[in-house]
């Protein structure tokens, strides 16, 4: 599954903590999204060990940003969110196994892998400033 409930989250409090001008906690968060605390501070220690955000200790502590929205990807957030790379697909490139049995003589493995290809190459060059972005031009950039 390409995105799953984790990188929801990510990004949904991604979009949270950058509209706020000071870190905002995991409980907010949790409270504000409709987010299991315990799985929601997990995503967001994720996303600290990553750099994507920064963590603060103490009584106004919480999470703000710590990269600029145009230089992260989506594919990066899917990345730290889920702990491994982002498929469409069980069988894969990334996948070592394949559901079937079939490694190596499957006849679709070749469109698989190129699908897979153009899905990474998009969530790559997706930034969060194209996905958060209040221009007019936001739908030309998706």
């Amino acid at each position: 599954m390409l995105l799953t409930r984790a990188s929801e989250y990510a990004l949904l409090s991604i979009d949270k903590i950058r509209k706020s001008d000071k870190p905002l906690g995991s409980e907010y968060l949790a409270e504000e999204l409709c987010i299991p605390k315990s799985f929601l501070a997990k995503i967001l220690q994720n996303l600290a060990r990553q750099q994507i955000l920064q963590s603060h200790r103490g009584a106004q502590g919480g999470f703000s940003l710590k990269r600029d929205l145009s230089k992260l990807t989506v594919y990066e957030i899917i990345i730290a969110a889920e702990g491994k790379a982002p498929t469409v697909f069980d069988c894969t490139q990334y996948s070592q196994s394949c559901p079937n049995g079939a490694i190596g003589g499957c006849a679709i493995s070749p469109f698989l892998v190129i699908f897979q290809g153009k899905v990474d190459k998009f969530l790559k060059d997706l930034t969060l400033d194209d996905l958060f972005g209040e221009t007019k031009e936001k739908e030309e950039r998706i």
